[in-house]
């Protein structure tokens, strides 16, 4: 549910704004823990995980996706791989069957980009191409059709893709030129086109080519300009567009009157986001904790967590959190044991929090590159 920014191997020191700051290369272990019910954490295994484990012995991992019950990651080397559940073909391997360990997907190594929807995927390639497969039942592939497929499939025929949100049932992305697009289910105006009709081809979103990251949630979406602006459009019941009330829009709405957003993730019915000061700030559904402001109370407009100004990325899932520090530490808050959620908070306990607890002692998490979507969560370590 969060914006999809390629983590590669040169961490940290990515701007999410598109600017490479750093040239330090690292080699990237995976670690995943949390719900396992469908295989999710490529472990070999469906047992929970309530601490970090790592995913195989590799080094090349390069970015890395969390569905609602399957992963996808690509390699440095451009090869893609996936597991967990797979029950409309959402690892893409041409098949149904679930897979509790990586599975490549085709022999391919040009895969640049992942996100993982509910029970879909999309990936870029380093041409520029975009492809999905799994369910299409509300036309979030945006293959112009409502079927299901269990491999790729070329989403139309540009060449400047270049950020990817998968949301609940619909899409977010942003091509080189800064124009933000939009498909799939659209009842509470998540697509940003000013109606609640679905669609399933990419529609344009506006006239802007500003657009600079974005994220997708349930029904929500939210994303910044080039020019630091913060704007939110969707379902808006517990206040997660940031509006200050909990009216829905179909079209984007500024969010404050601020130039200093940096880096946004839309959680399951919340939101975070990162300031250029280094500063954390959230806002909508809170009964989990998981805006992390010790307290399960929602709130309508952004929130400032703590008083911390050196986090550099944080990401929403169904009703938790996880963030990273540019000191290289992960932090994680919110649900972490009701009915289908079993320790994603990766704290080795299965204990709600409604503040940001460390993961760990490690100082060598990656920024822009944890994953926390439903019931588990995938982190890059060096």
């Amino acid at each position: 549910m969060s914006f999809r920014y390629v983590s590669g191997i040169n961490k940290p020191g990515f701007n999410p704004l598109g600017a490479q700051t750093s040239v330090t290369t690292y080699q990237p272990y995976l670690y995943a823990w949390g719900n396992n019910s469908s295989g999710q954490l490529g472990i070999g295994s469906t047992v929970d995980k309530s601490s970090p484990n790592q995913v195989g012995s590799l080094t090349t991992w390069s970015e890395a996706s969390g569905g609602g019950f399957h992963s996808i990651v690509t390699k440095t080397d451009g090869t893609l791989w996936a597991w967990g559940r797979n029950t409309a073909g959402q690892l893409g391997v041409s098949n149904t069957t679930d897979y509790s360990s990586p599975k490549q997907v085709g022999a391919l190594t040009s895969w640049l980009r992942v996100a993982g929807g509910y029970l879909f995927s999309l990936a870029i390639k380093t041409d520029g191409t975009l492809w999905g497969w799994g369910t299409n039942t509300t036309g979030q592939l945006g293959l112009g059709n409502t079927t299901n497929y269990s491999s790729p499939k070329q989403v139309g025929s540009l060449t400047t893709w270049s950020k990817v949100a998968g949301g609940e049932t619909f899409s977010l992305l942003i091509t080189t030129s800064g124009t933000l697009y939009s498909w799939g289910a659209n009842g509470q105006g998540q697509l940003g086109l000013g109606n609640i009709t679905s669609y399933s081809s990419p529609k344009q979103v506006g006239s802007l080519t500003n657009w600079a990251t974005v994220s997708a949630g349930e029904r929500h979406s939210i994303a910044t300009k080039t020019n630091g602006t913060l704007w939110a459009w969707g379902f808006n019941n517990v206040g997660q567009l940031g509006l200050n009330n909990t009216s829905t829009y179909s079209s984007p709405t500024q969010v404050g009157s601020l130039t200093t957003w940096l880096f946004v993730s839309a959680g399951y019915r919340h939101s975070l986001a990162v300031k250029t000061d280094g500063t954390l700030w959230v806002w909508g559904g809170n009964a989990n904790g998981q805006l992390g402001v010790n307290n399960t109370t929602n709130y309508s407009s952004p929130k400032q967590v703590g008083s911390l100004t050196t986090w550099s990325s944080a990401f929403g899932a169904y009703a938790n959190s996880a963030a990273t520090t540019t000191t290289g530490t992960l932090y994680a808050w919110g649900l972490n044991n009701t009915g289908n959620s079993t320790g994603q908070l990766g704290l080795g306990n299965t204990t709600n929090y409604s503040s940001p607890k460390q993961v760990g002692s490690l100082t060598t998490w990656l920024p822009f590159t944890t994953r926390c979507y439903g019931y588990h969560t995938l982190a890059l370590l060096y």
